[in-house]
């Protein structure tokens, strides 16, 4: 093992041990004054933490915990974003993780250069593992809903995937890989926008005024040298070789980077399923047949018979499939699908 790994392992369990010596006996797991039954904070606007951030508003919640907007009184009343993490081990850990993840992002961009969120502070609060943020604005899903899923301009979206490109490969480089792209991770540093009348919906939409964009939420990045869970990515943007169980890597960043874009440019998700078999159905439907050598070597034979994907097109799933998939080559060829 060199130098670097070694720093790298040892470092994590110094943060490890930092975290524990922070929490005190005040911070037991499920606190019941404290905490909600599943492990959220109670708080309310008004609330202060560590004498210091200043509770606005919620911005959002998902199964880690929930972020909230604060006003920062050591940074002149600034507005930051604070992600609390639920009361729970599992989640504590997994904060740590990503809190080494965030480290290493701002001693890679110190000038913030990379178009990846960059971690202001972090503490621990009666068990809860806090993280702050730079406050961003709406997730590019966010603003594709509320413009009721009108498809973004190719300008806008050449922009958008520039910037995107440019932060996965900056991690890429950094031996990191995010693993759960999509649009909802993807949030525009500012969301003002102007009304459009569109002549071929016949209506109104909202087009975003400043497309920069900032990749965040690297609670599931994952360094070379870890353990790479056997199932990772929202389910609409997960790669084949993830589906298939045949190992990942960088790779699979790049499929739902694809993905992605699809979905701007459309403003539906390019995969519309639930199923594994359906999956990868649309997947060969979209992409042309899965080489041999990645079904060959699958753990998941159920879904093939002799090599090739055991699907029946004359099914109804098949029937619904043919109806929704479209092969994309024939898009390029007619410049339907020509994002970039």
């Amino acid at each position: 093992m060199g130098k670097t790994e070694l720093y790298s392992l040892y470092k994590g369990f110094l943060d490890c041990i930092c975290l524990c010596l922070s929490q005190g006996s005040g911070e037991a797991e499920g606190d019941n004054e404290r905490d909600t039954e599943n492990g959220h904070l109670i708080y309310k606007s008004g609330d202060v933490l560590e004498d210091r951030y200043e509770i606005v508003d919620t911005l959002g919640e998902g199964t880690f915990g929930k972020v909230v907007q604060c006003l920062d009184h050591s940074r002149a009343g600034s507005q930051i974003a604070l992600k609390i993490i639920k009361n729970l081990e599992k989640y504590r850990e997994a904060a740590k993780l990503e809190i080494n993840v965030l480290e290493r992002i701002s001693e890679k961009d110190p000038h913030k250069k990379q178009h990846c969120v960059h971690m202001l502070d972090w503490f621990n609060y009666y068990g809860h593992v806090c993280i702050s943020f730079e406050l961003l604005s709406l997730s590019t899903f966010d603003f594709l809903k509320a413009n009721n899923f009108l498809p973004y301009p190719i300008n806008q979206i050449r922009h958008m995937a520039h910037q995107i490109c440019h932060a996965v490969s900056f991690l890429h480089d950094n031996k990191l890989t995010h693993t759960d792209l999509k649009p909802e991770n993807i949030l525009f540093v500012n969301s003002d926008y102007s009304l459009i009348y569109n002549t071929e919906k016949k209506c109104n939409e909202k087009r975003i005024n400043n497309t920069t964009v900032r990749l965040v939420d690297f609670g599931s990045a994952t360094f070379d040298h870890e353990h790479h869970s056997a199932i990772i990515s929202t389910r609409h943007y997960r790669a084949p070789e993830v589906i298939l169980e045949l190992g990942w890597s960088h790779p699979c960043d790049v499929w739902s980077i694809g993905c992605m874009l699809f979905e701007y440019y459309e403003g539906f998700t390019l995969f519309q399923t639930h199923d594994n078999k359906e999956h990868l159905a649309m997947m060969e439907r979209i992409q042309g047949k899965i080489p041999l050598r990645m079904t060959q070597r699958s753990r998941k034979q159920k879904y093939f018979h002799r090599g090739r994907l055991d699907w029946n097109e004359c099914s109804e799933a098949g029937r619904y499939v043919k109806a929704k998939c479209k092969p994309l080559r024939e898009g390029v060829k007619s410049g339907e699908t020509a994002v970039i």
